[in-house]
């Protein structure tokens, strides 16, 4: 199993999603799906440079690269998506991902036996759905990512495609 993780630098708020196999068409996947669960536009995607996310360096100027274009690239333009690729050997550059597969890790695997992959998945989306709406962050002041999401959402309308307040998680749900 592997997990694709996404993170929004302002509101932090987090999307996952497990995949069987790791690969050009799951990244590809992830993208469709993350931008399907967020209200508003995604402007930029910040990745590392796996196979999954683009050529590898080696193929940057060979005619793969010239006469092919990537999956994940092909999914980003269709949306008006800028890729931004982190610089080889720099993990750094990457550290809010990095910091919430450490904090997915220790809420999951590390903490707990899962029997079957769909405790997994159920566990997974349970914690990653208290993460958004009910955990309160320092770094956005005390809100949750999706209270900061909808106060965004007040200030600043024409950046999102549907009304935060009506993803709102409850009875209905």
């Amino acid at each position: 199993m592997y997990l694709y993780v996404a993170i929004d630098r302002t509101s932090k708020f987090a999307f996952v999603q497990l995949a069987r196999k790791t690969g050009r068409t799951s990244a590809a996947a992830f993208l469709e799906a993350l931008i399907a669960a967020v209200r508003y536009k995604i402007h930029t995607v910040l990745t590392d440079n796996g196979i999954q996310f683009t050529f590898p360096p080696r193929y940057a100027d060979g005619p793969t690269a010239r006469y092919a274009t990537h999956l994940f690239d092909m999914r980003c333009r269709e949306n008006g998506i800028e890729h931004r690729l982190t610089k080889i050997k720099h993990p750094w550059t990457n550290g809010q991902v990095e910091r919430m597969n450490r904090t997915i890790k220790e809420a999951t695997v590390q903490r707990y036996y899962y029997d079957r992959h769909d405790q997994l998945e159920a566990h997974l989306a349970d914690f990653i759905n208290a993460y958004n709406y009910a955990r309160r962050l320092k770094t956005l002041k005390g809100l949750t990512p999706y209270e900061h999401i909808c106060k965004c959402s007040t200030s600043e309308p024409e950046r999102f495609k549907l009304n935060p307040l009506q993803q709102m998680p409850g009875l209905n749900t």
